[in-house]
């Protein structure tokens, strides 16, 4: 309860008070506002105010202007006022006390880490090799000067390892769309202090950046967005361009962007003082097609499974004729679904060349219901019977995937899907251009570089979103703002540095980025950090953040990918993304993956390659990729410059480094490195999985390498892994070289593998003879778990018929009879991409 006293007389029955400076009195001043209406007003130090508490805190944040400032003490009045006085003066500022927040500095300048930062900041300086690169070293060497130490920042996170977690969020709109990650990462950033978005290419990392933004507006909040890459954040302006909304955006960063920002003239919003639309029924909506999100990944997934056994089973049917394998048409009448033919199988081929027991036959008739079993007691006709059953695998889970795909498409086009997306994406735009016009200020705003610091608090408002780099966003707010929330792009190439001195602006921060795309280039240093986790030299800020955080924080991978043909997204999701990714484009059979091996010789010169130039001009007519939607790629300016000499001028060319961020029809990626001995030691350079990655992922609907024969072979990395995936997965199958060996059936012996050790589980194990088995496919299993060997697969007890061509290979009748019996080998390991076997372990006989 308030009490109010005056000289020793205690008032109770008033409605209000008001505590405010008069300029006339040079005082403060107390106004009582009694039940009846009337108003008695004293100068402040005549009243006593019950509560009137000293608190403690030498820091003060207003929530409206968001800045942070120093002060010499603060007294909470009436559980209503601040009485806040600033250092060098002695007058007393009156605040609201809902609108500020006192606290104590923290030790965050104090810290081993702080220092190490300011410290890489200051050797910076003095290792600049240019102007340009002292200036900006000086300048964050400044501004680590002017953070304040405020609890509630994301640096205060991030050096103590502690991120705030908030309740669960609603009323969030997607005016720009969205997909079941795209809304998980839109979630995770209102529900924690510090979220990372993991956004591979082509995943709408733009469109969910864009999502958080619109949420911060109409959440009355402020943000920044910023990057070490002006394209990233060029992409957010010309997005917010397209929907009208650019005027929201102060678009500072350096001086001269600063210049350009303040002589512009912003759009200014349309007319939008009429809406029906309310967040009650935004919520619906996304209730109601959250629902349907999962269902149209499935789809997506499901359509790329029927790519994948079409494909095997093509590679199974090539088999069939080449090896003279005739096919039962026996297992058909069974009609066992795809799960029990795979068991049967499995089951069949335990049996070896075995007659068939009574237990036996029970098991067939009463698992596969199978009563005339005389076929499965001839071993010769039993191993066709098994043949088959791999061919019907196929059939059966197709026609499963089929059944289970259409049901799907019918379910989403009986909730027309598509309508309550584009319904959803509507109607949070009219919201959240509704809200904007009657909350953004509607005067011209006057601001010039001069003044708008001066009055910051005025400015935010009319522009709620920062963009900037990284190394300018400091000096690009008024000293002492603390931002609401800051978005940091392209965190993967971000130093930590820089980083940290966005972090110390804000109170939440939402890492964008993708480690699997172009790192950062660390900058040489003499320092150590105190903690390894915040080392410079090692980590980007991405990195770092996922480091020191772990499992504290959200994570999202964005998945559905929209740029891509699918057999060209897919060598990258295979390859880098662990299979995760779900292309979204379709797969019409398009001439989409191409492979050109230069002619024999070694070709590069001073790091050019005319013959591969060459070899590109000579397929041109054929191939027709030479054109203004075509992008040509390599590592070295050389090549670059070669090409744009001798291809068409239509024909974008630039290094991996320049094309990150870009993306054309198609790609031509020329390799340019030969065999000869200087080149062997740039191919680690050359063959760099983020490169490789960025290089493919360009590409929208066709990719051409270029590179010579053998070159990256020995090196057996990502190179050697694009050749072997464009060799298996390419509709050109008559520009594949013959091989002697054979890839793996993966979708059936993947199956097969579980199945397997579902049944060795069952038997008694006195009588079984694989205990040697087991210990090499455990200790295999974990061989194969380091990331040094996730590029490789394993399966187990894949016929020896199934793996060498036998036509191929000079084999003798008693090796071919040996092979037609059944003959089976204990393990083989696979590569992941283009599937080929590289070795065979026989636990019980030898290694071949």
């Amino acid at each position: 309860m308030i009490q109010i006293y005056l000289n020793h007389q205690c008032y109770t029955e008033f409605s209000d008070f008001k505590l405010w400076f008069s300029d006339q009195k040079d005082e403060l001043m107390l106004t009582i506002i009694f039940l009846s209406g009337k108003k008695y007003t004293r100068p402040f130090r005549e009243w006593n105010v019950i509560p009137t508490i000293k608190l403690e805190g030498n820091l003060l944040y207003h929530k409206t202007n968001k800045m942070v400032n120093i002060i010499d003490e603060a007294y909470e009045v009436g559980e209503k006022y601040i009485l806040a006085k600033y250092p060098n003066s002695d007058k007393q500022y009156v605040l609201y006390a809902n609108d500020v927040i006192i606290s104590n500095s923290t030790n965050l300048k104090e810290s081993n880490l702080f220092h190490y930062f300011v410290n890489i900041a200051k050797e910076r300086v003095e290792n600049a090799h240019d102007e340009k690169s002292n200036v900006i070293a000086n300048n964050i060497v400044e501004q680590f000067q002017n953070l304040l130490p405020f609890k509630d920042t994301a640096l205060q996170a991030y050096i103590s390892q502690k991120a705030e977690s908030f309740q669960d969020v609603d009323d969030l709109i997607f005016p720009f769309g969205v997909n079941e990650t795209q809304l998980a990462a839109v979630k995770y950033a209102f529900q924690s202090q510090v979220s990372i978005i993991e956004g591979p290419p082509g995943t709408g990392k733009t469109q969910t950046i864009l999502n958080i933004i619109a949420n911060i507006l109409i959440k009355g909040k402020t943000c920044a967005v910023v990057s070490n890459n002006n394209s990233a954040v060029e992409n957010v302006y010309e997005k917010l361009q397209g929907v009208n909304l650019d005027f929201l955006i102060a678009k500072l960063g350096s001086s001269s962007k600063k210049e350009t920002f303040f002589q512009s003239n912003p759009n200014w919003i349309e007319d939008c003082t009429v809406s029906d639309i309310n967040l009650d029924l935004i919520n619906k909506k996304v209730n109601d097609i959250e629902k349907y999100l999962s269902l149209k990944n499935r789809s997506a997934e499901l359509e790329c499974q029927l790519k994948e056994i079409e494909i095997e089973k093509t590679y199974l049917e090539n088999w069939y004729q080449t090896s003279g394998v005739i096919s039962t048409h026996i297992v058909e009448k069974y009609k066992l679904s795809s799960q029990k033919v795979l068991e049967l199988f499995t089951y069949l081929r335990q049996l070896s060349n075995k007659f068939l027991s009574f237990k036996d036959k029970m098991r067939l008739l009463f698992n596969y219901h199978i009563l005339k079993n005389k076929p499965f007691n001839d071993p010769s006709i039993r191993q066709e019977i098994i043949y088959a059953l791999q061919k019907e695998y196929y059939e059966k889970l197709s026609l499963e995937i089929h059944i289970e795909k259409s049901d799907i498409d019918k379910k989403l086009l009986s909730v027309k899907y598509d309508d309550l997306l584009k319904g959803l994406t509507e109607d949070s735009m009219k919201y959240l251009k509704h809200y904007l016009f009657k909350n953004i200020p509607k005067d011209k705003p006057s601001f010039t570089v001069m003044n708008y610091k001066k009055h910051f608090k005025s400015f935010i408002r009319h522009f709620p979103i920062i963009g900037s780099s990284t190394h300018s966003l400091v000096n690009s707010i008024a000293k002492g703002s603390i931002l609401d929330y800051v978005i940091v792009d392209e965190a993967s190439q971000q130093d930590i540095v820089p980083g940290v001195l966005c972090l110390g602006c804000a109170k939440n921060v939402v890492i964008v980025g993708d480690r699997k795309q172009l790192p950062h280039i660390p900058a040489k240093s003499n320092l150590t950090a105190s903690n390894i986790l915040y080392d410079c030299r090692k980590y980007s800020l991405l990195d770092s953040i996922c480091e020191v955080f772990q499992d504290q924080i959200p994570r999202t991978l964005l998945k559905e990918h929209y740029r891509c043909h699918p057999k060209i997204i897919q060598f990258c999701n295979k390859q880098f993304y662990h299979n995760e990714l779900i292309p979204m484009t379709k797969d019409q059979g398009e001439d989409s993956i191409q492979l050109i091996i230069t002619a024999k010789g070694n070709h590069m010169r001073q790091y050019k390659n005319q013959r591969e130039i060459d070899s590109i001009l000579k397929v041109k007519e054929t191939m027709g990729f030479l054109d203004n939607n075509t992008g040509f790629i390599a590592l070295y300016n050389n090549q670059v410059n070669l090409a744009r000499l001798e291809l068409p001028t239509e024909v974008v060319k630039d290094t991996i480094h320049k094309f990150q961020g870009r993306e054309c029809d198609k790609i031509i990626f020329s390799t340019v490195l030969d065999k000869k001995s200087e080149s062997r030691m740039q191919i680690d350079f050359v063959d760099n999985g983020p490169l490789i990655n960025v290089a493919v992922s360009r590409a929208k609907k066709q990719f051409c390498l270029v590179t010579g024969k053998d070159v990256f072979k020995s090196n057996n990395r990502y190179i050697a892994a694009l050749i072997r995936y464009i060799e298996y997965y390419s509709s050109k199958k008559e520009d594949i070289i013959d091989s002697p060996v054979i890839s793996a059936f993966d979708l059936l012996y993947a199956e097969y593998d579980r199945s397997l050790e579902k049944l060795n589980k069952k038997l008694n194990k006195k009588d079984s003879r694989y205990k040697s088995e087991q210990i090499v496919s455990a200790l295999l299993k974990d061989l194969l778990d380091d990331v040094k060997y996730d590029s490789l697969m394993l399966h187990k007890q894949v016929y020896l018929r199934q793996l060498v061509n036998e036509t191929q290979s000079d084999f003798n009748n008693r090796e071919l009879s040996f092979m037609k019996n059944g003959a089976s080998c204990d393990f083989v390991v696979y590569y992941k991409i283009g599937k080929k076997p590289i070795a065979v372990i026989e636990v019980d006989g030898v290694v071949i």
